[in-house]
This record gives structure tokens, C-alpha cells and sequence, in this order.
């Protein structure tokens, strides 16, 4: 079997929220009135093949129950870059909250791959705390059952392997079962954080994000995604509007909402 090659890793912003603070995003900071805000991704990795989702964030009626701004489905964001989500065969969710597995009826031919620990914590007795319960969406976690009872969800239980070149390891912190991505790019290894950092300031600073499991399995899971990347500039967080600055558009007329992770970034 021949190594695989490098992969393109795409980030498409599907929404946002402008009315968010620091204090929003960390559990303790200075200039806690300082604006902060938002964005939500998806992800795809495209190549040897294959593409690979990364999540399916919300749609229109679940942003504005909690009032977030949708630019446009994840599903016609991944159109822009020629992925039609009705033929994607594998998508990994990261967690189960609502802006990372909503639109599941959105990829009818995939496989989804998810943390066995965060399905019994998404439908366990944590979900009777409305301080861990918040941030999941019962429509979405029940049609990720209906899935299970189709065949259609491969669990993991730490690290696995989703292709060549492409991992899952088991992060934990923000929810007991969140997983990062690893994949090979032509600048090496990049791994998808999804919500084990919110921000670059999250891992870079040590400082936590306040929707949490476990503060001290976030914290460690901060060194885990440094030594799975083997650097700090190949760690892409999960909300941080400073990826769409730091790293270039895929195509001309798709700045701000799709960007090219395997590319150098700027700075």
C-alpha cells in the first residue's frame, strides 16, 4: 500500500454571532466587555479520492432560536467548493452540540463517525443539568439515534483512523466526548480542533472556555493538540474569526467564507 497523499483541508464559515464579549469566551479574563465575537465552520478535507466532512453545523430555524446569524447552510457552503453534501460518503462529528450536528438529513448517503463516550453523555443523566444540557439540541442528538438504529454511525473510542492520513483522537474537556481531527497536508500534520479550542488565545494562553466537562481535561487537551500537530500554526480553532484572516480564500470570491488550511498562513 502506497503512503497517502497530502490532503486540502477547507474551512467554510457558514455564521456568526457579533454580540459576544470576552467574558463569553473565557472563564477568566481581563477587559471582560472587550467585543469578542464569533464564527462557526464546518470543515472538508479533499483528497486521495475522497472527501471527508467535518461536522454539520445548524441551520435557519436553530439560529434564530438562539439568535445567531446564518449566512448560508453548511451544505451550500461546501457547494462553493464543488462538495455536494447528498454524496458525501464519511463525516465525522466532532461533538454533539447544536452548531456541530445539526443538518445530518443534509448528507443521506454518510457514515458518521463519533466519540462512543459522547453519545452516553449526550443521552445520559448530565443532560439533566441545564448548565451541560444547553448547548445540545434534542432533535439533533435523537436523529443522531435514528442514525445508529440505521447503521450509520461508527463509534471510536480514543484514536482512530478514518482513512490514511486521517485521525481522530479523543480531546475531552468541553464535553466528555469531543474529538479533534488529525490530518496529512503538505505542510505536515493539521489538526482540526473543533471546540477542544474555541480561539487561538484558548490554547495559547492556557485559558479555558466556560461551556465545560472538565477544566482539567481541556487544559490537558490544549498539550495533546500541540503534540499532535507538532506546532502551534498547525492547530485550527474551532470559532476564531482569525482563521478567515490568517489563511487564504479557496478561490477568488470566497474571501470570508471559505479558506484554505493547507496553505501557508499569514504571519
Amino acid at each position: 500500500m502506497t503512503d497517502p497523499q497530502p490532503y486540502e483541508v477547507y474551512a467554510i464559515r457558514y455564521g456568526s454571532l457579533a454580540q459576544r464579549v470576552r467574558r463569553d469566551n473565557f472563564i477568566a479574563t481581563d477587559d471582560h466587555d472587550l467585543p469578542m465575537p464569533i464564527d462557526y465552520f464546518v470543515w472538508a478535507i479533499v483528497g486521495n479520492g475522497r472527501t471527508i466532512v467535518v461536522d454539520t453545523g445548524f441551520d435557519q430555524a436553530e439560529g434564530d432560536r438562539r439568535g445567531r446569524t446564518i449566512e448560508r447552510l453548511p451544505r451550500q457552503g461546501l457547494e462553493m467548493i464543488g462538495v455536494d453534501a447528498a454524496r458525501v460518503e464519511d463525516v465525522i462529528v466532532t461533538h454533539l452540540h447544536y452548531d456541530h450536528a445539526g443538518t445530518l438529513d443534509d448528507f443521506p448517503a454518510a457514515r458518521f463517525h463519533l466519540q462512543e463516550r459522547e453519545m452516553g453523555y449526550a443521552t445520559g443523566r448530565h443532560m439533566c443539568q441545564a448548565p451541560l444540557g444547553h448547548a445540545y439540541s434534542a432533535d439533533h442528538v435523537c436523529t443522531m439515534v435514528r442514525r445508529v438504529f440505521d447503521g450509520r454511525v461508527a463509534f471510536h473510542d480514543g484514536a482512530g483512523q478514518i482513512a490514511p492520513g486521517i485521525e481522530v483522537h479523543l480531546i475531552g474537556g468541553h464535553t466528555m466526548g469531543v474529538q479533534c481531527v488529525r490530518v496529512l497536508t503538505r505542510r505536515g500534520w493539521l489538526v482540526l480542533a473543533s471546540d477542544s479550542a474555541h480561539f487561538y488565545e484558548n490554547f495559547q494562553a492556557v485559558s479555558p472556555f466556560p461551556i465545560v466537562y472538565s477544566v482539567a481535561d481541556m487544559i490537558d487537551g490544549y498539550a495533546t493538540l500541540r503534540r499532535l500537530a507538532g506546532g502551534e500554526d498547525r492547530i485550527i480553532p474551532g470559532h476564531d474569526p482569525l482563521v478567515m484572516a490568517r489563511y487564504p480564500a479557496a478561490r477568488a470570491g470566497l474571501e470570508g467564507a471559505v479558506a484554505r488550511l493547507d496553505a501557508d498562513p499569514a504571519g
